[in-house]
Formats: structure tokens, C-alpha cells, sequence
């Protein structure tokens, strides 16, 4: 009897509270959207499975949580925690990106812009709830929908908050389909859902290969801090268009980003330990982010209505929903509720545009908080 009451005291049920069970369900959710409603599974699935790995508590004497220096989860963590992950998938996001809509109608870069309305928005909000400005710029970066980014930010101005910003971040950017659709249907009319877009220009591999350098240049120079991000992103491009580095672009986009996003969504999940995650910041994290996110996606809506007021062409409102940059499931949303209402009009590769931009503008965002607030 006393070797098995030893045995019952070494394992998880002996020290297994409600919370973790709370958490362990959340991430069994987490897990069920991604295979049963497929949103984000690429993310959802791994950081669904970490919340689960990460709440099994275990006897202090073993090292085996993200938190516990020196044990396996705890260095893979360090890619976290140390900002090395984002980057990485930046240099993968920009050898699939195609720039080439973005290049074709250079006024939808302005939807992308004004997407990120939400972020400083988002920052004021903070500030009155008590957070300091190093806190509040990492909370308000959810609003540009970009969980690299907002890694990136948290890991330099607030690591004690990074687990509750990258899992509200990824959630949200999973809930993209539930999220923006009510926004732009309540935001604009029938009519201006029905605007049909002309055809882009077609974009000379010349202007392809100057972009990813001259965009870099001038985001850098104005910049500074959006230098790791941008320079990632603008370097997987350029390896991508210059059509001479075809098998380093191929390694970036398959299996550079698919490991690490492997890697970074089960140790971003494996972070919220119970005794870590629950608490009032978290909550308040999750309701900025809610907020963040509604508010980029009403911005982007509304600017492109305002800008109708002066264009002779017409574009299309909802286009600024894709301004946010979950890319591609932003734009998808856009071609979604548009063909709701013409199931042949096609806005797919013009909401692109806004999309792609709204990366290069959560980066840059990004950038100016972390200049202003470290």
C-alpha cells in the first residue's frame, strides 16, 4: 500500500486542479474546430494539443514544462520567447506571397493602412484599464491580426504577457469566418457589395524583382524597428521573384515555415499553465483582442467607403476587411460574403491586395510601437 500511494503521489491526478482541467478542455476545443470546422488548423490543431501538454502538472522535481529551465520544452520555448520564430515565418510568408495585385492597383495599399486603426485604438483602451505603454502597444498589436508580429512584440516589450497575447492573436485569426463577416455586412449595403472590380494590370517580373528591394529600403529607413520582420519578409520574396534561388524559396515556404510553425504553436499552447494564464490581465487581453480585431476590420470597411467619395472606379467596401493580415483567410472572407450576393463576382485576387499590405503595415506598426514604447 505504501509503495502504491507513492506510485498515486508521482503521478498528474495527484496534483491536477480544476483550472487545468479547464484549460486541457479549451485546448480539446481548440483541437475540434481545427478538424471538424477546419478553422486555422495549421495553428489551431498544434496549439489546441499544447494547452493540453501544458497543463499535466507534474511532481516539482522533474523538469519537463516550458517554464522549468533546461528541460526540452523550455529551450524549444526560447524560439518564443526570444523572438526567433516570427521572423522565420515571415522569410516563408514572403516566398509564397505574390505582390503583384498589390502592384497593379497601388490605392488598395491604403485599406491595408487603415486596418491598423485598431492597433493604436486598441493601445488607448489598455492604458485606461491600467496596463503600462510597453504592455498596451503588445496588446493592441492583435488588432493587426498577425500572430508573428504580435509574438515578435510581446517577446521585446512584455514576455510575461506573451502566452495570453500569441493564443488570443492565433484565436482570433482562426475565428476570422465567424468574426468579420456580421462587421462588413453591417457596414455596407447591397449595392456596395455587388461592385464588381476591373482586372488588374498585369505586373512585369522587372517591377516583381524591384518591389521586395525598394519596399525594404524605404520601411527600414523610416522604420528601424520593423528591420527583422521586414527584412524576413522582403528577402523570401526577392528569393521567390528573382527566379534564380527557386529551391531556397521552395525550402523557405514548405518545410522552413511548416516546421516552425510546428514548433511554435505547440510551445505557444504548452505556455498557459493554468496558474500562468488564468488570471484578470488574460481575460482583459482576450477582450482587447476581441475589440482590436472588430475595430481594424470596421476601419478597413470604412475607409474604402470614404474613399468612393472621390473615386470615379468604384471599389468594392468590402475589400477592407482584408486589410487585416490573416492572410490568406481574410481575403477568402472577402470573396465569400461577396459571392453571397453575386455568386460571379469575384474579389478573391483584388483582396489580396489589401491583405499582403496589411502584413507589410502590421510589421511597420509594429516596428514604431517597439522604436517608441522599449
Amino acid at each position: 500500500m505504501d509503495v502504491l500511494k507513492q506510485f498515486l503521489g508521482t503521478t498528474a491526478f495527484a496534483n491536477l486542479e480544476w483550472a487545468n482541467v479547464m484549460m486541457i478542455v479549451i485546448g480539446c476545443i481548440f483541437i475540434s474546430l481545427a478538424i471538424i470546422k477546419h478553422y486555422e488548423p495549421l495553428l489551431l490543431l498544434p496549439i489546441g494539443f499544447g494547452c493540453v501538454v501544458g497543463n499535466i502538472p507534474a511532481i516539482p522535481s522533474m523538469l519537463v514544462d516550458v517554464y522549468d529551465e533546461s528541460s526540452v520544452l523550455w529551450y524549444l520555448y526560447q524560439g518564443v520567447e526570444r523572438g526567433i520564430y516570427p521572423p522565420l515565418i515571415f522569410l516563408g510568408i514572403g516566398a509564397m506571397t505574390d505582390f503583384s495585385t498589390m502592384l497593379s492597383n497601388p490605392r488598395l495599399v491604403l485599406l491595408g493602412a487603415a486596418a491598423q486603426v485598431g492597433i493604436f485604438l486598441t493601445i488607448l483602451g489598455a492604458l485606461c484599464l491600467g496596463f503600462t505603454p510597453a504592455e498596451a502597444g503588445s496588446i493592441g498589436i492583435i488588432g493587426g491580426a498577425d500572430g508573428p508580429t504580435a509574438i515578435f512584440l510581446s517577446s521585446q516589450l512584455a514576455p510575461h504577457l506573451l502566452g495570453a497575447i500569441a493564443i488570443a492573436a492565433y484565436s482570433y485569426m482562426a475565428l476570422v469566418p465567424v468574426i468579420q463577416p456580421p462587421i462588413m455586412k453591417l457596414l455596407t449595403t447591397r449595392e456596395e457589395r455587388l461592385i464588381r472590380m476591373k482586372p488588374p494590370r498585369v505586373v512585369s517580373k522587372r517591377e516583381r524583382i524591384i518591389f521586395p528591394i525598394v519596399a525594404f529600403l524605404i520601411c527600414a529607413l523610416i522604420v528601424p524597428g520593423s528591420l527583422t520582420l521586414i527584412a524576413m519578409l522582403f528577402f523570401g520574396n526577392l528569393m521567390k521573384e528573382s527566379g534564380v534561388t527557386e529551391r531556397l524559396a521552395e525550402a523557405a515556404r514548405v518545410p522552413l515555415i511548416d516546421c516552425v510553425t510546428i514548433l511554435l504553436g505547440l510551445t505557444v499552447g504548452a505556455s498557459t499553465a493554468a496558474d500562468r494564464f488564468i488570471t484578470t490581465e488574460s481575460m482583459a487581453i482576450f477582450g482587447l483582442g476581441a475589440l482590436a480585431f472588430a475595430v481594424s476590420t470596421a476601419s478597413g470597411v470604412l475607409f474604402a467607403k470614404f474613399m468612393n467619395l472621390f473615386l470615379k472606379d468604384k471599389i468594392n467596401p468590402l475589400l477592407g476587411a482584408a486589410g487585416v493580415s490573416a492572410v490568406p483567410d481574410s481575403a477568402r472572407v472577402v470573396q465569400h460574403v461577396g459571392q453571397e450576393e453575386d455568386p460571379n463576382n469575384f474579389l478573391l485576387m483584388h483582396a489580396m491586395a489589401p491583405n499582403v499590405a496589411g502584413v507589410i503595415g502590421s510589421a511597420v506598426a509594429a516596428g514604431v510601437l517597439w522604436s517608441y514604447l522599449v
